[in-house]
């Protein structure tokens, strides 16, 4: 697998739902709501909202609040959301995409560009820096006490779709083609492996260390500014140290 290893990515992404599920429930319904409207309320034949609902369990949103969030925005005739995706280069040129779903384009835009230009980057045009990165199902397999059989793993993996394997620090990390993630996750949980997290991501086939202080400082806020905004959903880069 080209690339580095997204566990401290993810980790640190996880770290912060954790502490403002609040805001995750917020941002995840927004991307339920736009997924509604554009192909329904039945997952079985809304793939977009079957992921959607999975990404909503796997962080812990109540089933409850996902019937709630599916059927008000099937009656919904209020904020009518899209998704922009904005490109850019952080501090030393490290490479960022943005992911947001907003019901105001001109806010979001303006926004995300006032980020990048006080933290030291700036805002590119599309397509800048996203053939870059190609998605990826990544499952983490929590193996902090050491008691996984790698090769028993790795077999399992592999049989059940995943392309690509790699041992991380207490962890494991499988790679799948994006449609096969949560099936692949799903086979593994049935075998009795400890999974962490199964997201949708986008892997990097470059990485960018950064050494220089202010640039680390700077990266490190920008990152944290836009994972604050209520427009975010997901943001993506190649910054190598960033734990």
């Amino acid at each position: 697998m080209s690339g580095h290893s997204k566990w401290a990515n993810i980790k640190h992404k996880k770290e912060k739902t954790d502490a403002q599920k609040a805001k995750v429930f917020t941002k995840i319904g927004k991307e339920m709501a736009v997924a509604v409207k554009a192909g329904g309320g039945d997952p079985n034949s809304n793939s977009k909202l079957r992921d959607l609902i999975q990404k909503a369990k796997a962080n812990n949103v109540p089933n409850d609040n996902i019937e709630r969030i599916i059927k008000k925005a099937m009656g919904s005739t209020g904020e009518d959301y899209e998704e922009i995706t904005y490109e850019g280069y952080g501090p030393g040129g490290v490479a960022v995409i943005v992911e947001t779903t907003t019901d105001n384009r001109n806010r979001t835009a303006g926004n995300v560009r006032s980020y990048f230009n006080k933290y030291h980057g700036n805002m590119g045009t599309s397509g800048c820096v996203s053939f870059l990165f190609e998605d990826k199902g990544v499952i983490i397999v929590n193996n902090e006490d050491g008691d996984i059989e790698e090769d028993k793993l790795m077999e399992t993996a592999l049989e059940s779709g995943a392309e690509d394997f790699a041992a991380g620090d207490g962890v494991f990390e499988i790679y799948t083609v994006v449609e096969d993630l949560y099936a692949v996750k799903e086979a593994l949980e049935a075998a009795g492996y400890p999974i962490l997290s199964a997201e949708k991501d986008k892997i990097a086939s470059t990485s960018v260390t950064l050494s220089d202080a202010d640039e680390l400082k700077f990266m490190g806020l920008l990152l944290e500014v836009l994972e604050e905004d209520d427009d975010v959903m997901n943001v993506y880069h190649n910054w190598e140290n960033c734990d």
